[in-house]
Formats: structure tokens, C-alpha cells, sequence
């Protein structure tokens, strides 16, 4: 090509990559289609975040839904509840297991189905060797190479531990994996501190550009002294249902069965809050500052009344505290 067939080719090049510049680029994945809600419920542990999302997920499922249910807490109690007290395997152990034999993970290795619910289980690093927001990270990166952005669900269920201060059990709010979130509380300071952090947790990042919201709070073990309740009007997030502390409730739960059944006595609970969680709003919170938080509850519930002494040195040596020489180096001004 000659000097003058080169010069005369540039502005033609140059058109081209604007044009090939201007061109939007394709989306970034969110973990699945537009029709998919994508829900991520969190709660202190033992609140029995994982007990309501097993029975939500099989009235889901009776109602005609396409449900994925993942436990993303390390416990692994989600599926235990879905599939009465049988553990499934984990995706992080298959993982482990399948790597060092050299053979890929298939679908039917990690996930499972009862009665139309499909379920589970990230798993977690054996205790006090791992970080259990890198397995979540590991469990995910998993998933997306096993196809998680083309399954076709209606509802996709993730089950958070509380604590949000690691950013792996984070990570649904901070890079907008789902739509909302869902707290789960009871009438009690500890719980609600958590619900609190996840609204929190929410609020920051939508400050960031993130988009995820808070759909609602769901009462377990709900005694009717009305602190949970006080809580969702506070921060501006609607009650989803309210769980009575029931004997009948805690006892079936301990042997895992699932209540939420139509027909059943507590099959129109679970019906109502599928409805509810279904067409929640994802609402921005508005958290409570600690002594908001503690002014939920009674004075002698959360020892309000009780003034803070500040310490001295004497009080930390136990004895009077002897003047010593400075060693500072003080210069004279000029």
C-alpha cells in the first residue's frame, strides 16, 4: 500500500472505530434473567432464618412456582430442613472432592428436588481454616460456570448468615446479585441488632449506586411484645408475617418437618407471606443509631439508667501512679 492509499484510508478507519465505539456494551450479569427474583434472606443464627425459608420455598413451590433454594450459610441447615434432616452435599466439598480427582461438577453433584423445590447447599472451610465470605465468593464463581445466569426460576432463595461485616456474606447487597433482601428478627435486642446492620449494610451501598433494597421483616417467634414491630416502622420496612412462638411450631421444626403445606394449620401463614415476600417493594431503610435501637426496649431489659465512670490511671494500675521524668525533647523558639 502506498503513502497516499494509507493517508486516504484514515479518516475511514477512524469513522469505523467510532462507530464501532459508540456501540453500548453488553450488560453485566446479575446472576439471572429479568423475570427471576432474586431474594436474599438474612437473620442473626438461630433466629430461624433457615426454617422460614424452607417452608416459604415449598409453598412456593405449591403454588406453582419454579424455586431454587441456596444455603449460603456455613451451618448447612437450609436443605437439612427442605429434606428432613438429610444432609446434601455441599458445592464447595463436591468441588474440592471433584478437582482432586480431576473431573468436572455437574448439576445433579450439588443440587437436589423435592416436591418441584430445587435446593442447594455453598458449604463452608472446615473450622478455624478458612474464610467462610471466600467460600461464598468460591461458591458462586461455581455456579456461574455451571450456567446460574440462563437457569429459568421464578424465584431464587439465598440464606445468609447475619453478619454482613464480611464482605463474602455481603455480597448479594454489595455487587446487586439480587433485588432485596429480606430480614428475619424476633422480639429480642440481639436479632434486631442484626436486622439493624443489614439495613445498614443496604443503606451504604445504595448510597455507592447499588440498587438492592429491603423488601421487609419477618417476626419468628413472635411472644406479641411488639419490639420487632416497633423496629420495621422505624427503619420504614413493611412486617412480611409475623411466626407465633408456638409449641406446635418449635416442635416440628425440631424434627424437621415442613409446616408450610396447603391444607395444613399453618399452610395459610406461609401462603400469606409468599404472597407478601413475592410483591414486596424493595424498600431503602432508614437504620437506627445504637440508643435508638435500645430505646425500643424497656430500661430494665437493656440496663438504661446505668452512667458511664470514666477510669483513671490509678484505677488501671490499682495504686497511685508515680510522676516520672519526660524524655520529650523540647527545642527553644527563636
Amino acid at each position: 500500500m502506498t503513502l497516499a492509499t494509507r493517508e486516504a484510508a484514515l479518516p475511514l478507519a477512524a469513522a469505523l472505530l467510532r462507530a464501532e465505539a459508540a456501540i453500548p456494551p453488553d450488560p453485566v450479569p446479575t446472576g439471572a434473567t429479568r423475570e427471576t427474583q432474586v431474594i436474599a434472606i438474612y437473620g442473626k443464627g438461630g433466629i430461624g432464618k433457615s426454617f422460614t425459608l424452607a417452608n416459604l420455598s415449598y409453598m412456593l413451590a405449591q403454588q406453582g412456582r419454579r424455586v431454587l433454594l441456596i444455603g449460603c450459610d456455613p451451618k448447612s441447615d437450609t436443605t437439612s430442613l427442605l429434606f428432613g434432616g438429610r444432609a446434601c452435599p455441599t458445592i464447595i466439598e463436591t468441588s474440592t472432592k471433584k478437582k482432586l480427582a480431576g473431573e468436572a461438577v455437574a448439576i445433579g453433584d450439588v443440587c437436589f428436588k423435592r416436591d418441584g423445590v430445587f435446593a442447594m447447599e455453598l458449604g463452608g472451610p472446615e473450622v478455624g481454616r478458612g474464610c467462610g465470605g471466600r467460600g461464598i465468593i468460591h461458591g458462586f464463581e461455581l455456579l456461574e460456570k455451571l450456567g446460574f445466569h440462563e437457569w429459568g426460576f421464578d424465584y431464587v432463595l439465598l440464606d445468609f448468615l447475619g453478619d454482613v461485616v464480611c464482605g463474602g456474606f455481603g455480597l448479594p447487597i454489595a455487587r446487586d446479585m439480587c433485588q432485596k433482601v429480606i430480614v428475619v428478627g424476633s422480639n429480642d435486642l440481639q436479632s434486631l441488632y442484626v436486622a439493624n446492620n443489614v439495613c445498614s449494610a443496604v443503606e451504604y451501598f445504595r448510597k455507592l449506586g447499588g440498587n438492592v433494597g429491603v423488601g421487609g421483616l419477618v417476626i419468628n417467634k413472635d411472644d406479641g411484645t411488639g419490639e420487632a414491630q416497633a423496629f420495621a416502622e422505624s427503619v420504614g420496612i413493611p412486617v412480611l408475617a409475623a411466626i407465633p412462638a408456638d409449641d406446635d411450631i418449635r416442635r416440628k421444626s425440631a424434627n424437621y418437618e415442613i409446616i408450610g403445606r396447603p391444607g395444613d394449620r399453618w399452610g395459610p401463614l406461609f401462603a400469606g407471606l409468599a404472597e407478601n415476600v413475592a410483591g414486596a417493594l424493595p424498600h431503602q431503610p432508614r437504620p437506627l443509631s445504637q440508643d435508638a435501637l435500645l430505646g425500643l426496649f424497656k430500661g430494665e431489659a437493656v440496663g438504661r439508667g446505668v452512667v458511664l465512670e470514666a477510669a483513671s490511671e490509678a484505677d488501671m494500675r490499682g495504686a497511685a501512679p508515680q510522676p516520672r521524668p519526660s524524655l520529650e525533647v523540647v527545642y527553644d523558639t527563636v
